[in-house]
């Protein structure tokens, strides 16, 4: 192999499988933290002190800062050097990392501020990622090298759960003192150390820059709209759908200053966020397909390892090992769909892939107390089948939609509406969880006339508030099934002139 393969954008030769090599490394260490919690959520209920809801939110406001930073992307992407702007990034998240790692125990506020940061980092690295395979690799190459991206953005979200039950599994030590959950932080803090300092002689400037002014109004629009109406769903589990102050509100004026957003982008010129791109048809429906897959995924993900601690009494490591074989076969899947899409285009792909998430949902829906593991580990391993085949395709079928011009907006946009997708599940579905189980939880007065009954009575609440939760997905999983009616039949090779 020769030492340099390729040049950057200042003619300078580097190798590209040793940057690739790095920035896939890094990024899962940084992606890993976006599901790492859900084995480790019962844990940090009892240490914390705290309610089911009010632990989800170490995931929703995760998301929600998350999803507030990715449009900024397109701006710090096309403004700032490729190198530097992930040196920051990765200093940022090192940061992130080591404030929730030595957060104390009654200070959950803080815990949530070092997740805010590292949503922030992450927000920054994940659609860089993106666009700097479009802008390494040849067009008809796309869907390989997408696929090489989905080891990131889907295997280290489905490995997380699992990866943080065998951490609180080994109750790690340093110097007599039991890391117990913070060493969940602590082992991608050492990961992303090493990426950041290796970065300044690895990683080269592949993104062309120009000299661009951020629109400060524009700015302001896109973190006060996409933050208030992420932060209503992100409440809707302590408060209920019926709070004004705390859901209704915000929601309706999120989706009022987005609107404005979007109308000023429209008006604009050189627009901080290039809405055009969804005027094609094709990039708009795939990138509803991304955001269908990823709350597919990220649903389950979240809901399952807390059924199976709080239903079936696993541990948090029995939890994560059940849900690793269907990780494991996403992760093997990625590229090898990418390679297919390369090929047979998006629409059966889609799906197919999509039918076979609905078949492994369905039971979900009639699981109990004693659904043999074996069961459990086959239907998630189904669905993770289908996610993978679908997630990686559509997100290379949106990008080869788009020309080359439009990919930093493009894959601004396509990650918006990836992570605004993932923190409405989260929160949808652990609202609806534990509204039904509240509102089927049995009285005092039976809790102390026939414990016995009290418990199968709670049981029973539990189970109804699961198999909801389980509803809501195999609901998306159809509609992902409609969806693919609407796509072209056939992925084509040639780049449409202005990509509408």
């Amino acid at each position: 192999m020769k030492v340099f393969d390729t040049q950057d954008i200042h003619g300078n030769e580097y190798n590209r499988t040793t940057m690739l090599a790095l920035l896939l490394i890094a990024t899962f260490a940084a992606m890993l933290n976006q599901t790492s919690l859900g084995t480790a959520l019962p844990i940090l209920m009892d240490k914390f002190n705290i309610e089911m809801a009010t632990a989800q939110q170490a995931t929703t406001w995760f998301l929600l800062a998350n999803g507030i930073m990715i449009p900024v992307s397109a701006f710090l992407a096309t403004k700032f050097s490729t190198k530097w702007l992930y040196f920051i990034a990765y200093a940022l998240l090192l940061i992130g990392l080591a404030v929730t790692a030595f957060t104390p125990e009654d200070n959950w506020t803080l815990f949530i501020i070092g997740r805010i940061i590292q949503a922030c980092s992450v927000g920054i690295t994940l659609p860089l990622m993106q666009i700097v395979l479009v802008h390494i690799f040849p067009m008809e190459k796309s869907g390989a090298a997408m696929g090489l991206n989905g080891i990131v953005v889907g295997l280290a979200p489905a490995i997380g759960p699992t990866l943080s039950g065998w951490i609180l599994k080994m109750d790690f030590v340093i110097n007599g003192v039991e890391l117990s959950w913070r060493a969940i932080f602590i082992v991608p803090f050492v990961i992303v150390l090493i990426a950041f300092l290796l970065t300044p002689f690895v990683v080269h400037d592949v993104i062309p820059n120009r000299e661009v002014k951020i629109d400060y109004l524009s700015l302001i629009l896109s973190i006060a709209g996409f933050g208030s109406f992420l932060w209503g769903f992100s409440n809707v589990a302590n408060e209920g759908w019926s709070s004004l102050p705390y859901v209704i509100t915000p929601i309706f004026s999120g989706l009022l200053i987005l609107s404005l957003f979007v109308l000023r982008q429209l008006k604009m010129k050189k627009p901080f966020l290039d809405i055009s791109v969804f005027k094609n048809k094709q990039f708009t429906l795939t990138t509803i397909g991304v955001a269908f897959s990823m709350m597919s995924m990220m649903g389950l993900q979240m809901m399952l390892p807390l059924y199976l601690q709080r239903v079936q009494n696993l541990t948090a490591l029995d939890s994560g090992l059940i849900i690793l074989p269907g990780a494991l076969l996403m992760g093997i899947l990625s590229p090898i769909s990418g390679r297919i899409f390369d090929r047979v285009g998006i629409k059966r792909m889609t799906l197919i892939g999509f039918l076979i998430i609905a078949i492994g949902t369905a039971p979900m829906m009639f699981i109990n107390a004693y659904t043999s593991h074996i069961f459990i580990i086959t239907i998630y391993a189904v669905r993770m089948v289908g996610i993978g085949l679908v997630m990686m395709p559509l997100t290379a079928g949106a990008m080869s939609s788009l020309n080359p011009k439009q990919a930093t907006h493009g894959t601004a946009a396509n990650n918006t509406v990836r992570q605004v997708a993932a923190a409405v599940i989260v929160a949808l579905m652990s609202s609806t969880t534990q509204t039904i189980i509240q509102d089927n939880t049995p009285s005092q007065a039976v809790k102390d006339a026939n414990p016995f009954n009290y418990a199968r009575q709670m049981l029973d609440a539990s189970l109804k508030g699961f198999h909801a939760s389980f509803g809501i997905l195999f609901g998306i999983a159809v509609a992902g099934i409609l969806l693919a009616v609407f796509l072209k039949a056939k992925r084509s090779t040639k780049l449409e002139k202005g990509a509408h």
